[in-house]
């Protein structure tokens, strides 16, 4: 058994030298046993796979055993035919030879688990290994990462025909598609509020004045306005009136004030701040404020024109339409400059994938610092249907219920853990749900699939908002982020940025009209992110999103999580989204977060947060996941919840989940003897626990194999001398 260093980018020729190099070290322990190897490394074990590794390369020199005779005896060796697999992959080639006795070849073949792999899979590999090694014969000196594995017809389907459709679109604005449907259909309703309802014409009005009172105020192209206002109509007519003046919205959820509003307000400096009087407070020191609901503004609101103060047409497509700060890595928000130029694809591609139509009314559920609030108007207004826009700062559980039947809504965008939260109902009006933001389960694509349009959407917020859309889920069909939307382009590449062969994982990249003008102020972090396409026009660039994807075998995106929220715990590096979908397969179980946790200093461990239709216990779910998961990956603890916490956004709040409390698989039984006592309190000290029984199992109650390790010591410094090594 032998591994190959590939790192580095070798050439054929270097990496012919490391395995010589490698293999005449290796001879000098020809004869160590396997069983040997694997005792004193003490690998992870489970009963998924081999401990050391899962992919064998064999190879036999000399060719096929030939026929020959002995003194009395016959031989003639037979083939064998071999019906199961050792190992995920096997490759074993044979050095042929003619009947001259000079080299004829290499044959092989491939030997496959067929738990893992389909006989199409196997032959793709297979063919795309040989294509390798006839580019690497023929160029010996080129880094092996540089030459290309798939074929001409494979690169056009992943290139081309599956990366994206284009179509000829107008650039439009939110406010000039608001326009053209307050001339064509002035008295259809545009926005509906709990004790009110705005038609086209007089949303229109109401923001051309706002409008011409802001460039009153010197604000137009180039200039930055923030809002900081509850969900009303004054936020939507602020957020077009901006628009209409030539500037580009700033949404700021009074909510989060206190979070990193100094930050955005010192990075971004608007030139006016647009809010209510009741807010005045939580703005002290911020300049250029406009108190929409103050007499003052009212009455010089009262004498605007009516009409437009620049033509409803954008002028320029990559002008900024709104900013929106995002979390960073760093732990400081950046802002994203979104432009004009996406928004008609987007609102395009919903109308015909969403079904939406004039009559359809859409609800504003999204806070209006998220792109997901843009969203939701771009729904509405680009079809001229009605938005739905509810007082309430976050809705949840009975209370959407309640909005979704009150209110006759036929469409919506709601996050799969704030979906979760809503109790069974037929919700009859509601025609069309989309998902987004966080990764939606199978059960929950089971429960809201039928009777419906469920659309599972994707897009990070430096492109605008949506990136791609799924086919209508069904219950039977694990959910996928679906194909590129109109005029948008989808890689999924490695780090050469070479595509990767479908059902292989990379890195997802973005390009297309949507992608954003970069963050704002940032150009180093900016030019890191938003990076030239190499597939695209001259000067065209893509959005390296840091997501992690595949492509499926029908042209459809899996989401598998985010390349930079891996963990490492015990030298093992962990995809914590990867443990929750196998949690998601038990019946049970309807919501589900693992996450890392360091609640003793210096001691990390896997803990899991579930929803469940009813109560399974932690040794029923360890069960469970053990039989997809090697032991490193097992959750330690496991902690039922009502429902998830949630952010403002709708998505998982991973900072307010609790700690766990101790887990006991049997009732508590006390140590009988001094020795048991001794053992006991070694357990609870190992495992940080304030008590131990005699019935407890050290892997159920949070131990793994490094602590049954350092528990065997303590036990023979203490209890044994004799104590066997784990």
């Amino acid at each position: 058994m032998l591994r190959t260093d590939v790192s580095g980018q070798p050439s054929l020729r270097e990496l012919i030298a490391r395995v010589r190099t490698t293999n005449l070290a290796a001879y000098a322990n020809q004869e160590f046993p396997y069983d040997r190897i694997v005792e004193l490394l003490r690998p992870e074990r489970s009963g998924a796979n081999l401990p050391l590794f899962q992919v064998m390369l064999g190879f036999q020199q000399g060719g096929s055993c030939l026929s020959f005779s002995l003194p009395g005896l016959s031989i003639t060796p037979q083939p064998v035919v071999v019906d199961t697999a050792k190992f995920d992959l096997s490759f074993i080639l044979d050095e042929q030879r003619g009947a001259d006795g000079l080299p004829g070849g290499i044959a092989g073949g491939i030997q496959y688990s067929t738990d893992l792999f389909d006989r199409s899979t196997v032959e793709a590999i297979a063919a795309r290994l040989e294509r390798l090694l006839e580019e690497a014969c023929e160029a010996p000196d080129e880094a092996l990462g540089s030459l290309a594995i798939l074929s001409a017809e494979e690169n056009h389907r992943l290139l081309s025909d599956w990366s994206g459709p284009t179509r000829d679109l107008a650039p439009l604005s939110l406010a000039a598609m608001v326009a053209a449907h307050a001339d064509e259909r002035p008295h259809a309703a545009a926005v509906v509020l709990d004790d009110a309802t705005v038609s086209y014409a007089e949303l229109d009005v109401r923001a051309n004045r706002l409008a011409h009172l802001l460039r009153g105020r010197g604000i137009g192209a180039g200039a930055i306005v923030a809002t900081v206002l509850p969900r009303s109509l004054d936020l939507i007519v602020a957020h077009l009136a901006i628009v209409k003046a030539g500037a580009a919205y700033l949404p700021i959820d009074p909510n989060h004030m206190a979070a990193r509003s100094a930050f955005v307000f010192e990075e971004a400096a608007p030139a006016g701040v647009l809010t209510h009087a009741s807010l005045l407070p939580q703005l002290a020191g911020v300049p250029h404020c406009l108190v929409l609901d103050s007499d003052e503004t009212v009455a010089a609101l009262a004498i605007q024109s009516d009409g437009h103060p620049v033509p409803a047409q954008v002028v320029d497509p990559q002008d900024a339409a709104y900013i929106i700060y995002t979390s960073g890595s760093t732990g400081v928000p950046k802002g994203v400059v979104v432009p004009h130029a996406g928004l008609s694809s987007l609102g395009t591609a919903m109308a015909e994938r969403l079904a939406i139509g004039q009559d359809s009314r859409v609800l504003q559920f999204s806070s209006s610092g998220f792109d997901a609030s843009v969203m939701d108007q771009l729904m509405a207004f680009h079809a001229g249907a009605a938005l739905v826009v509810p007082a309430a700062q976050q809705l949840l559980g009975t209370d959407l219920a309640d909005l979704l039947e009150r209110q006759a809504v036929s469409h919506a965008l709601i996050p799969p853990a704030a979906l979760a939260s809503l109790p069974h109902g037929e919700f009859p009006h509601l025609r069309t749900l989309v998902v987004g933001g966080d990764a939606c389960s199978a059960a929950l694509a089971a429960r809201w699939s039928p009777g419906r349009r469920m659309i599972n959407a994707y897009g990070p917020t430096e492109i605008t908002i949506c990136a791609s859309m799924s086919a209508p889920m069904t219950a039977e069909e694990q959910p996928s982020i679906g194909q590129p939307i109109w005029n948008t382009r989808m890689y999924v590449l490695d780090d050469s940025l070479q595509p990767v062969p479908p059902g292989v994982a990379g890195e997802l990249y973005i390009a297309g009209s949507g992608v954003a003008r970069g963050y704002l102020n940032r150009p180093l972090l900016s030019a890191e992110r938003f990076v030239a396409n190499p597939y695209g026009a001259p000067g065209s660039r893509m959005y390296r999103s840091g997501d992690l994807a595949r492509w499926r075998s029908d042209g459809s995106l899996n989401f598998l999580g985010r390349a930079d929220q891996q963990v490492k715990i015990r030298g093992f590096r962990i995809e914590p989204g990867e443990i929750e979908s196998v949690l998601l397969r038990h019946p049970l179980v309807t919501q589900a977060a693992v996450v890392a946790r360091e609640d003793v200093p210096g001691e990390k461990r896997l803990v899991a947060y579930v929803v469940a239709a009813a109560d399974p216990q932690p040794i029923e779910l360890r069960a469970h996941m053990a039989k997809a998961l090697p032991d490193y990956m097992v959750p330690s603890a496991f902690v039922h919840l009502p429902f998830l916490p949630l952010t403002q956004s709708g998505k998982l709040d991973r900072k307010a989940l609790p700690a766990p409390e101790q887990q006991a698989a049997a009732p508590y039984a006390e140590p009988r003897t001094p020795t048991e006592k001794l053992l006991a309190e070694l357990w609870a000290e190992t495992l940080h626990l304030e008590r131990v029984g005699i019935h407890d199992n050290f892997f159920e109650i949070g131990g793994h194999s490094l602590m049954a390790i350092q528990l065997g010591m303590r036990i023979r410094q203490q209890v044994r001398p004799d104590f066997p090594h784990a």
